[in-house]
């Protein structure tokens, strides 16, 4: 169109052909030629069986390479301690089991991804093909020839004739899987058995390792020191910690009984419970409406640490499941399985909150042998 074209007209002048067009009219294309495609260029493997053996054993060494890579990551975790320690240039001391766990890691997934890439570019069919457009629904024909196709594309893959690619591809992958699965078994841990359902609320351990009952009184956490039952007023929370476990313990069993026997104390109306079994059971374990809970969250262990008062829901902020104090704790929303458990608390002749009995359940996360 040139400067002198009216608005709204078209420049009437055809396109020329020699710029791949069909010739239009105003200066639009009717349709554009089909370009084809290049000429195909054959490949060394293509036309030489002896260049196709050479691919062939690069890909089954990278397979291989991968192998060796899953090997590694298994003997790395089952046979060399974690707290080894070994010196790499350039980052410092660390884990030789991380190490050797990175790198076997590396050369399965490495050896996996070169075969593969190495497979396609040497020995895969690379021929441009055009796919005409069809109705969504294939004819049965055309069902029948996609069924060909996938037959022949395995036959032109070489799959079939090249025995040894498809051994050490099945090696490979299959020892691939084998990580995985010990990661996510290994990983989890032992089994938690009775660790968590003893805490530091059933008593003293002894020598011999049981534990001996006796009524602990409720400590402020972390100032260490009783509460009376007259401190705690309505809306009020308290976190608290039983009698002598800041003193008496130390080091990581310190930490461990922490964690296990933290507990959130609040005090309701004694009427604000619920008539059902759930809401007698919180108000006659409680005492004048003080009612003691576990704050280690059912799901995965995290701090329940938030309440509102207004609803009596005591929430976890990690991912919002939410207990009914009124009702015995009882899950209303998330995805905890379990109410938290209760420790029954009293006092004692000085006024002095004290656990008259532990918690009748593990604290902490849901686990298949809980009820055990």
């Amino acid at each position: 169109m040139n400067d002198h074209t009216p608005q709204g007209e078209h420049d009437s002048t055809p396109v020329p052909l020699n710029q791949g067009h069909v010739q239009g009219t105003g200066g639009i294309p009717e349709r554009f030629e089909n370009p084809g495609l290049p000429p195909h260029v054959h490949r060394a493997s293509d036309t030489d069986e002896q260049a196709a053996k050479r691919a062939e054993r690069t890909i089954a060494g990278l397979f291989g390479l991968s192998m060796l890579g899953t090997v590694l990551f298994l003997v790395a975790y089952f046979m060399v301690d974690v707290d080894e320690m070994t010196f790499v240039p350039g980052i410092g001391d660390m884990s030789l089991s991380n190490l050797l766990l990175g790198l076997g890691l590396a050369l399965a997934l490495l050896g996996i991804g070169l075969g593969a890439v190495q497979w396609a570019k040497t020995l895969m069919p690379d021929e441009e093909v055009v796919e005409m457009r069809h109705p969504m629904r294939s004819s049965d024909e055309a069902r029948e020839g996609f069924v060909q196709t996938i037959l022949d594309g395995g036959e032109s893959s070489q799959l079939t004739r090249r025995p040894l690619i498809k051994a050490t591809l099945g090696g490979a992958l299959g020892l691939f899987s084998l990580p995985l699965l010990v990661q996510l078994a290994g990983s989890l841990g032992p089994l938690p058995r009775n660790d968590l359902s003893v805490t530091f609320w059933n008593g003293e351990k002894g020598e011999d390792g049981t534990w001996t009952a006796m009524q602990r009184r409720l400590h402020l956490d972390p100032e260490d020191r009783p509460i009376k039952a007259s401190d705690v007023t309505i809306g009020s929370v308290f976190h608290v910690l039983p009698e002598g476990l800041q003193s008496e313990l130390h080091g990581a069993e310190k930490l461990n009984e922490i964690t296990k026997a933290s507990v959130l104390v609040m005090r309701l109306n004694p009427d604000e419970f619920q008539d059902t079994p759930q809401g007698r059971k919180a108000r006659d374990w409680g005492y004048q409406g003080i009612v003691a809970y576990s704050k280690v969250c059912t799901h995965v262990g995290c701090p329940v640490g938030l309440y509102e008062q207004t609803t009596h829901h005591l929430l976890c902020p990690c991912h919002q499941s939410t207990f009914d104090v009124t009702n015995d704790c009882e899950v209303i929303f998330g995805p905890a399985g379990r109410p938290l458990p209760q420790l029954k608390i009293g006092v004692d002749a000085q006024g002095y909150l004290i656990a008259e009995q532990s918690f009748q359940e593990p604290v902490g996360p849901s686990f298949w042998e809980r009820e055990s």
